[in-house]
């Protein structure tokens, strides 16, 4: 068995109850109103505007004998800068004040797992953060595609609204091939630190969904129409 097969293995009872929790279960159906959408969003922008500064805190905190982690993380930089320009531009789509977001601060919950991530990369280990990529990617890749599609459908958003999910859905999978490879290349006891901040950050992701409100799609729809009315 690869690290990565290990990795995986390892962290599936993790990766299902985060996969089960009521507001990923509800949003990938399309069940979820559009202000649990625009609350989704909204955590997105705050944890994702960390991503590009914490890679860059990891590159420069690897030591010479992971050289290649450190490209690794220029890498991942270059396919993350700004992406959390297109959540805002997402949020502007679905009639948010993105300038009231951009200055807002972040849920308990997601400030936590930046506290957490930020402390792995400047206090413990840098190689440590590769557990909230598995994470973030690992979830996007099984969820964000039927997400879109869903939610587009029953709250009737244009395209623009969705560009976050949709594209992070298609880049994580190529994404989580170079995980893998990355992974792989790693030797204990990084390899079974990797596999304990995963565990951590999936309780630590799941805390945001279970923070998140439940607008039923349904209700919000009924809502509209009687305010039209």
């Amino acid at each position: 068995m690869s690290h990565f097969e290990a990795l995986m293995t390892a962290t599936a009872a993790q990766r299902e109850a985060l996969l089960s929790i009521p507001f990923i279960v509800k949003g990938a159906a399309g069940q979820l109103g559009l202000d649990s959408y625009i609350a989704f969003l909204t955590q997105a922008y705050h944890h994702v505007r960390h991503t590009t500064p914490l890679l860059m805190a990891c590159g420069a905190r690897m030591p010479a004998e992971r050289e290649w982690l450190r490209e690794a993380m220029a890498h991942y930089i270059d396919e993350e800068l700004g992406h959390q320009e297109w959540i805002l531009r997402d949020l502007a789509a679905c009639g948010a004040d993105t300038g009231r977001i951009r200055d807002s601060l972040p849920a308990v919950e997601t400030e936590l797992m930046l506290a957490y991530a930020w402390d792995l990369v400047q206090r413990r280990n840098p190689v440590g953060f590769l557990g909230m990529v598995l994470v973030l990617e690992g979830t996007s890749i099984r969820l964000a595609g039927t997400a879109a599609d869903n939610i587009q459908q029953a709250l009737g958003l244009p395209d623009q609204a969705f560009s976050y999910l949709r594209t992070h859905g298609e880049l994580d999978q190529s994404h989580m091939q170079f995980y893998a490879g990355l992974i792989n290349r790693l030797e204990a006891p990084d390899s079974t630190f990797v596999t304990h901040t995963a565990r951590v950050f999936y309780r630590l992701y799941g805390d945001i969904f279970r923070a998140l409100p439940q607008q039923e799609a349904g209700v919000a729809a009924n809502e509209q129409q009687e305010t039209a009315s």
